[in-house]
């Protein structure tokens, strides 16, 4: 029976065991350099490309060492992810017990901080390493539905010996990542796990679905945190002259006075009283408000010069972007679609239209609603170095990119044709 890769998790879903048995062959063929019956899906193809470089080894189980009970804690309380994890109870576990899987919700870091669901499911994954405190990085476990998408930043289905290392082939689980809505930062990876005989093709789609539920509660909450600061920032704000806004601690706004409203201010990661340079704000004072920041327009102007722009992609999952020069330095972390699109910026340093740059990210020069919506957002924090018609930097910065050592791990979660090219090439830009 002749199948392409996208008809693997249907076909399980007729007859797992049979699938499961192609995929075996699959993986044997692609470790050892033959001709598979038929190819990997391509997220799985590609994750194996990244374990083969990275050297996890395919046939031997390795485990890091478990988190203990008081980490655990410390990390369950300054994660994120407890604010959604009613979200997530309700949406997964009551149909999750009854199919005989289990909901796991693992960090940024790929450690399991909660693990819920059927005892006996429980118990089995107990003999895979599947524990509170696990480890279950991608580079550490390989292919898994915890640690690929959060390498991809999107969900990712893993059944059979799709799982890089043999003893997990008698396992299927399928993950989301969740980001936070105020950064675009991954926050972790929400994944429903189970046996091989309990996997079912629309698992996927059901998991996506409950990671955006939880990333829509943590939008309405910063909603609710924004409308909190802007009832104490009202009265601050009116009693003061000149230019002047609130923001939270993450540089959103809550209120302005004496100027245009800014969605987001950039802000120093860790902000001190006094005397500050914010891009796109100029010189200003920093002081500290209930959950946020009052910053305060200085007279003076911009201070001016030559300025370097360091895109560094160069970390997996860490990607930023650093501006030198000025007053003050200053870096910020960049979603995933905002790494795409300077990171094209930086490489045709000429500029791009929006038309080019939907072609560059979608292969549709059509899609340039999407492009100047994001464009719009970058320049909210990085309008003072770009320039338009076409979008590129300014002349007179100084840009560098710094890449992965290998490029096939440049921007591991992005579909976009120029991207992908790139990853595909042996030079640098």
């Amino acid at each position: 029976m002749a199948l392409s890769p996208m008809d693997v998790t249907q076909f399980a879903a007729v007859d797992t065991a049979r699938a499961a048995r192609m995929l075996n062959e699959v993986r044997t063929a692609r470790l050892s350099g033959g001709r598979a019956p038929v190819a990997p899906r391509p997220v799985i193809e590609q994750s194996w490309d990244r374990m083969l470089r990275s050297g996890v080894d395919p046939e031997h189980d390795f485990r890091s060492g478990l988190l203990g009970p008081e980490e655990i804690r410390r990390r369950r309380e300054t994660s994120e992810l407890r604010h959604v994890l009613p979200v997530l109870r309700e949406a997964l576990l009551s149909v999750a017990d009854v199919a005989q899987h289990i909901m796991v919700v693992a960090d940024e870091d790929g450690r399991v901080l909660w693990r819920e669901g059927s005892a006996r499911v429980l118990r089995r994954a107990d003999g895979l390493g599947f524990e509170l405190g696990a480890d279950w990085r991608e580079e550490v476990v390989g292919t898994n539905g915890v640690g690929t998408p959060a390498v991809t930043r999107r969900p990712v289905q893993v059944f059979a010996s799709e799982h890089f290392v043999r003893s997990q082939a008698t396992w299927t689980c399928a993950g989301a990542p969740i980001t936070d809505p105020r950064s675009g930062r991954l926050l972790g990876v929400v994944d429903v796990s189970g046996p091989l005989e309990t996997m079912h093709p629309a698992t996927l789609a059901w998991v996506d679905s409950v990671a955006k539920l939880a990333e829509a509660r943590l939008r309405e909450l910063h909603t609710q945190s924004l409308e909190r600061l802007r009832a104490v920032a009202a009265p601050v704000l009116a009693r003061l002259g000149g230019r002047a806004l609130v923001a939270d601690r993450d540089g959103w706004t809550a209120a302005v006075t004496g100027m245009p409203y800014l969605d987001r201010v950039v802000l120093p990661k860790s902000p001190e009283t006094g005397a500050r340079w914010l891009p796109a704000f100029g010189p200003c004072t920093v002081e500290p408000l209930a959950e946020g920041w009052l910053v305060r327009a200085a007279a003076g102007p911009v201070p001016q010069g030559a300025t370097r722009i360091v895109l560094d992609l160069g970390q997996p999952r860490r990607w930023s972007v650093r501006v030198l020069g000025g007053a003050e330095d200053w870096a910020r972390e960049l979603s995933p679609r905002h790494a795409e699109l300077l990171y094209l910026l930086a490489v045709h340093r000429g500029g791009r239209s929006a038309a080019g740059l939907a072609e560059d990210m979608f292969g549709d020069r059509a899609r340039t609603v999407t492009v100047r919506a994001e464009m719009s957002r970058v320049r909210r924090y990085l309008g003072a170095y770009l320039a338009h018609r076409p979008y590129r930097f300014c002349d007179d910065a100084e840009v560098e990119i710094l890449l992965p050592a290998d490029l096939r791990d440049l921007l591991p979660h992005s579909t976009a044709p120029a991207v992908a090219r790139r990853r595909t090439s042996s030079g640098v830009p």
